[in-house]
């Protein structure tokens, strides 16, 4: 699957994960503790997963926007 193929598919879901962790966090003291820690922690792990692959299938922009040499610096 190309890295953009694959991006259409992952960004939903990153947004998702990333939706799912702020309204666990928020809605913290109204769900059950058992409920609140297994969908927190679980989700929290999914989305540090999600944000990893989706900065490797971007290393290439990220190279690019933030480790090029400066032309102006000699180097």
């Amino acid at each position: 699957m190309k890295p953009g193929t694959a991006l259409k598919v992952l960004n939903p879901i990153l947004g998702a994960l990333a939706l799912s962790q702020l309204l666990t966090g928020v809605l913290r003291d109204f769900l059950p503790r058992h409920t609140f820690g297994l969908v927190h922690k679980a989700g929290g792990l999914a989305f540090a997963a999600a944000a990893l692959l989706h900065v490797a299938l971007n290393w290439n922009w990220v190279k690019a926007a933030y480790f090029r040499r400066d032309p102006a610096a000699g180097g």
